[in-house]
């Protein structure tokens, strides 16, 4: 390593001797590439590299170096989205940093108040934190945060692509700016992550205006193994009758078998697109394993569980003795250290091709193994009342576009529009909390001034949101003109929940006649007059209560079933378009099993029916079906257009849809027309009609005018949406 290595000469001898005593027998290529644009402190990093290929020693090995080099008094500052991670990382650093007489300290909810005195006596070392125990930090510290940071060399963020576009990620950026304002100096900033679709947006979100070195490994990929397996629910008819009978579906039990002949034997992880289906498929396999006679090897994960049952289910794949299988919401997306696993299973698309990367990389870890991926995708038989959703057999359409997707090495850039005006009502309490006390003008400074996160903000807005708050009893002004807690607000800041900059993930109940039909998460926008799809059947929306997280419905009468039902994620343009691009080919693909592949061959034979390679509109009666294509971005602002023009439609599926109601076909095109001729509408205007705009924690203190803007920052891309509509308008033209 010695002879051909620059970078290894660069670390500190005591680093040097440990890589030694580990037995390594080189660096590897993030290693080699990050190490000099680390240690020397002096600029911004982003290091992106496939899970397990050291990007926590490309950071630390020469981070560590730095503060060597300095008597060892520095500290850095590690941030981790999930505390489990951090004790994963206090494992691994702890063995190091005994060697070189550096302390390592773990600082969440989890540990206890005797490590944090100790670390508030010292100030040196790791700080392994999360963004919530930072906050409180500065939150409970304000007057000392100066001396608590002072001898800070280098923040270190963790799963980068967690924090970004999130309002942790928006909390995380103002906590930095906080801490970096308060030592008058900037701290640089390393930045890890194993699935970045843009390195120069994720710089920008390390930080903003900023333009940070780039580390991109070039390590050798693993082979990939994938197969994706398809399964058809029966119709089930009532005899004599064209009705489709309830019936419990059989799938599941189909694909809970597939799994447990495959899977036993091996650690693994499965990700169902629900926590209420990975309840479903844990039960059905736990059963299987009681019934042949065998120890359990399936265990449940996801965010609603007790930790301790998420920590057992975590010990369980971590011991070598017995194999396990782990059924989970993204929960265990992140890097967890769970060792190394044989196969990742995904039951119907993944919320995006990032995530499935994400879920990928877990697999294919030990040398000379591959990465599998098994698929499973469930389509309903195909019957004389088959929906439209059904004929072009999306799920399936879908997961093929992602996995090809995937395999041309394209994942999703990161989402970093969004102003997260939710986050900024938080930043400005725990300023106030900080500094006992702010003028408007020092928090707009703060808060909105150049390098500050939420520069989007002009300071007209900032006063009508300070105002807005003042109403709202959050805020109240001294004679001095300092900002202060109002009486509501000083209530939420003494709460421990106050230091999340994000709600706790809420679902929508669905209710028709007084009864909980189950619950939906939700994440398009929602409008009475909208048509759902839900346990297999067409609803009418009537209302949405926003407050109370409800949805109240009917059952739809007549009209094709909408292709909206729900999501675990929103779909980007390029996988729609990647669909598009599959329905139009005649090729089969190598991963698709006969049964995918007939699933396939249908929805081609359906796009060709439709003439949809030619025609964006279907008429199906009661509605109009708008075939963009796009995301659902796009979608959902073409939708807005359309509402601002007195018509209910929705984005669903591939496209929009349009409630004719007593419009015509040819109303709805010749709306699109003015649309596409005629200015964007304001977007109190535009949003008017949509019930749940509020999305975000402190969503709900905003002005009218801001939420409108957070939300369209976040969910509406209304230059794509046009583009579509005026696309369509002149192609339409005689």
């Amino acid at each position: 390593m010695a002879g051909e290595s620059s970078s290894f000469h660069l670390l500190d001898e005591r680093i040097q001797r440990f890589i030694w005593a580990e037995g390594w027998e080189e660096l590897r290529d993030a290693q080699e590439k990050a190490i000099p644009l680390i240690v020397g402190a002096e600029q911004d990093v982003i290091i992106a590299a496939a899970t397990a290929a050291g990007k926590t020693e490309a950071a630390f090995f020469p981070a560590l170096t730095h503060l060597l080099s300095a008597d060892g008094e520095g500290l850095i500052v590690y941030v981790s989205p999930l505390k489990a991670l951090i004790n994963d990382q206090f494992g691994r650093l702890e063995r190091l940093c005994a060697q070189l007489e550096i302390p390592v300290w773990p600082w969440h909810g989890d540990v206890s108040a005797s490590v944090k005195t100790r670390f508030l006596t010292k100030r040196h070392g790791v700080l392994l934190i999360t963004p919530e125990s930072l906050e409180a930090l500065l939150c409970n510290r304000g007057s000392s945060v100066g001396s608590v940071f002072e001898r800070v060399t280098f923040f270190v963020i963790d799963e980068l692509h967690a924090f970004i576009g999130s309002e942790r990620g928006k909390q995380l950026q103002s906590l930095m700016h906080r801490i970096e304002r308060a030592l008058d100096r900037k701290v640089p900033r390393i930045g890890l992550s194993a699935t970045l679709g843009d390195m120069r947006l994720a710089g920008q979100f390390l930080r903003p205006g900023g333009e940070p070195a780039q580390v991109n490994s070039a390590a050798a990929g693993t082979e990939l193994k994938v197969l994706v397996k398809g399964y058809e629910e029966p119709l089930v008819v009532k005899s004599g009758s064209d009705e489709e009978e309830e019936s419990e579906p059989v799938t599941p039990g189909q694909v809970a078998a597939h799994l447990f002949k495959v899977l036993r034997g091996a650690n693994n992880l499965v990700f169902p697109n629900s926590r209420r289906q990975v309840e479903q498929y844990t039960h059905l396999l736990t059963k299987m394993c009681e019934r042949e006679r065998v120890p359990n090897e399936f265990w449940p994960h996801h965010g609603s569980l007790s930790k301790e049952i998420r920590a057992e289910t975590e010990a369980a794949l971590k011991q070598k003795e017995l194999p396990a299988t782990a059924l989970c919401t993204n929960t265990l997306e992140l890097g967890i250290d769970i060792g190394a696993v044989k196969c990742v299973a995904q039951i119907r698309p993944p919320p995006s091709v990032a995530s499935l990367r994400q879920r990928l990389g877990r697999s294919g870890r030990r040398k000379g193994e591959p990465a599998i991926l098994r698929g499973y995708c469930v389509e309903d038989a195909l019957g004389t009342r088959s929906c439209l959703r059904d004929k072009l057999r999306l799920d399936t359409v879908q997961m093929a576009a992602m996995i090809s997707l995937l395999i041309d090495k394209w994942f999703e850039p990161p989402r970093v529009q969004g102003v997260h005006l939710s986050t900024l009502v938080q930043q400005l309490l725990s300023a106030i909390a900080q500094r006992s006390g702010v003028t408007a003008g020092e928090a707009f400074g703060l808060l909105c001034g150049p390098g500050a996160p939420f520069t989007g903000l002009s300071k007209q807005e900032f006063v009508d949101l300070l105002r807005h708050l003042g109403h709202k009893e959050l805020l109240t002004q001294d004679s001095s003109g300092a900002l202060l807690h109002g009486r509501v607000g000083e209530k939420f800041v003494n709460h421990y929940s106050f230091y999340a900059a994000f709600a706790s993930e809420e679902e929508f109940r669905v209710v028709a006649g007084g009864k909980t039909l189950g619950s939906l998460p939700v994440d398009q926008m929602l409008l009475p007059g909208q048509r759902i799809l839900f346990a297999g059947r067409t609803w009418h929306v009537d209302e949405v209560d926003e407050q109370q997280k409800a949805i109240y419905v009917t059952r739809a009468q007549g009209g094709a079933p909408p292709m909206f039902s729900g999501g675990v994620g929103r779909t980007h343009t390029k996988v729609r378009q990647r669909m598009r691009e599959l329905l139009e080919e005649t090729s089969s693909l190598a991963f698709l099993d006969a049964m995918a592949q007939r699933f396939l061959t249908e929805a081609r034979a359906a796009y060709s029916r439709f003439q949809l390679a030619s025609k964006f509109a279907l008429d199906q009666g009661k509605e109009l079906m708008l075939m963009t294509w796009l995301g659902d971005a796009a979608n959902e602002a073409i939708a807005c257009l359309l509402i601002s023009r007195g018509f209910v439609a929705f984005p669903s599926g591939p496209g929009v849809e349009v409630v004719k109601g007593e419009h015509s076909t040819q109303d709805i095109l010749n709306a699109l027309a003015d649309i596409a001729a005629s200015d964007t509408p304001p977007l109190d205007v535009l949003l008017a009609d949509v019930k749940n705009l509020a999305r975000e924690k402190w969503d709900w203190a905003l002005p009218d005018a801001l939420l409108c803007k957070a939300y369209a920052s976040l969910y509406l891309d209304l230059d794509e949406g046009l583009a579509w509509v005026r696309q369509m308008a002149f192609d339409s033209r005689p």
